[in-house]
């Protein structure tokens, strides 16, 4: 194939732009879009407060709870493909507006599905939401990657990923400041009459309005500064576009066994994340006996953790190899969920809590790992990576299965199988003989 003829820029010129973060006139819209990071960050933390909220005032098991996760990840991976196809015919800009526009609905359709009082209506709302913001971060990812310089991309898209913790954070502080600690008690159910309890149901699900529909705000604001606002990216970066050879990409990547292997690790690491965040909270009411209003701080602790970690891993691997760093986190990730499973007390709460620890490193690297050495194919490759978060949508509903039959504290034994996976995939690397390619950054967590 004839490769389009590309005119070289002025030596001086050529330097000029590689120190750069971003290229000239895309600061404002590179921070706007940065912006969406934390953006979705804070909406998909506070799902994971929305488990135990739904649990207690819709009166349901921990399977039943489990799938507002579903109805969230499951989106995710329906919209992965469609986002895909938005962001190959009408660019990345329309991508971010697209996704930006559906989650603003998403979170405003929590009004009518708080005067329904239906559960299914909430999953609705949610799955509505999730769809838009799988779009959005689909098409985030690369968009930020072009706004400048290839020499600084990793650079850039860490910068910007930084902001997804930190709007985490945000989220689970919502629901630990704003839900938990004014939802009707237990106790207090006891002693009402119907009609008492219907309007407590009503007061409790205006408390998950409030937060959704600040976000919803926040993501309207966001698309009316974007939209309004000339983005003009330079076609320096269009390989990271669909690649035009991705037909035979299916068999070409099937045979290759670190990207098979490592599509599972990706799809077991979130679901072990997932599971180990929208059920701390459980674990430190069912187990540890803490009150409602402040189990959501272990969970907040958790996160404070995971955005700690994140940074420390990022200064090991620059030291240590990766897949070594992540076997050895990924056995600690076993231990402590081991730990919370034998040691039902505070113990194992605190266990649960540093889980974050070993999931801070996980998905940058098996997202880099797992996408080394596959050349025109990387771009392909990297749509099963993100379809893989399907495993959050799929392991929660067992683990809440496994707790519904067994008890809170032995269910943290599928994050524990989950991370062993991980573990294996590691070792796999490590003892498999490839010359290892700088990671790839694009697309992480």
């Amino acid at each position: 194939m004839d490769r389009p003829t590309v005119i070289q820029p002025e030596p001086e010129l050529a330097t000029a732009r590689k120190k750069r973060l971003v290229y000239p006139g895309l600061t404002i819209p590179f921070i706007l879009v940065v912006t969406c990071f934390a953006a979705w960050g804070s909406a998909a933390n506070l799902t994971d407060v929305l488990v135990g909220v739904f649990r207690h005032i819709f009166l349901m098991s921990n399977f039943q709870s489990a799938l507002v996760q579903f109805a969230y990840y499951g989106a995710y991976f329906a919209l992965a493909i469609p986002a895909a196809l938005i962001n190959k015919r009408f660019g990345y800009k329309t991508g971010v507006l697209t996704g930006l526009g559906l989650a603003t609905v998403g979170g405003f359709l929590f009004i009518p599905a708080g005067r329904l009082l239906e559960y299914g209506f909430f999953l609705i709302a949610l799955f509505v939401l999730a769809a838009g913001l799988s779009i959005l971060e689909t098409s985030a990812n690369p968009f930020v990657i072009s706004m400048g310089p290839e020499a600084s991309a990793t650079q850039r898209l860490n910068l910007a990923q930084a902001f997804n913790p930190v709007g985490a954070n945000i989220g689970v502080l919502l629901g630990a400041v704003l839900i938990l600690p004014n939802i009707t008690s237990e106790a207090e159910k006891a002693t009402m009459s119907a009609q008492q309890l219907e309007q407590a149901q009503e007061n409790d699900l205006s408390l998950v309005l409030g937060p959704y529909t600040g976000i919803a705000l926040a993501l309207l604001l966001i698309w009316l500064l974007i939209a309004f606002r000339r983005i003009n990216v330079p076609d320096d970066h269009v390989h990271f576009g669909v690649d035009q050879r991705s037909g035979g990409a299916f068999a070409r990547l099937w045979r290759n066994r670190h990207y098979r292997f490592g599509v599972v690790a990706q799809f077991v690491n979130v679901g072990a994340q997932v599971c180990a965040w929208s059920f701390t909270i459980q674990y430190a009411q069912d187990v540890v006996g803490v009150p409602a209003s402040h189990a959501g701080w272990y969970l907040q602790a958790s996160l404070i953790l995971f955005l700690i970690s994140r940074f420390v891993m990022t200064y090991l691997l620059g030291i240590v190899r990766p897949t070594k760093l992540l076997f050895v986190m990924a056995l600690l990730g076993v231990v402590l969920a081991l730990t919370a499973v034998l040691v039902p007390n505070m113990v194992g709460l605190v266990a649960v809590v540093g889980i974050s620890v070993s999931l801070s490193l996980m998905f940058p690297t098996i997202y880099g790992v797992a996408l080394q050495g596959l050349g025109p194919d990387t771009k392909f490759g990297a749509a099963g990576l993100v379809m893989a978060i399907l495993g959050g949508a799929l392991l929660p509903p067992v683990m809440g299965l496994i707790m519904d039959s067994s008890g809170t504290a032995r269910g943290f034994i599928v994050p524990a199988v989950c991370l062993a996976v991980v573990a294996a995939y590691a070792l796999f690397d490590l003892r498999s003989e490839r010359h290892a390619a700088p990671l790839v950054a694009e697309g992480a967590h």
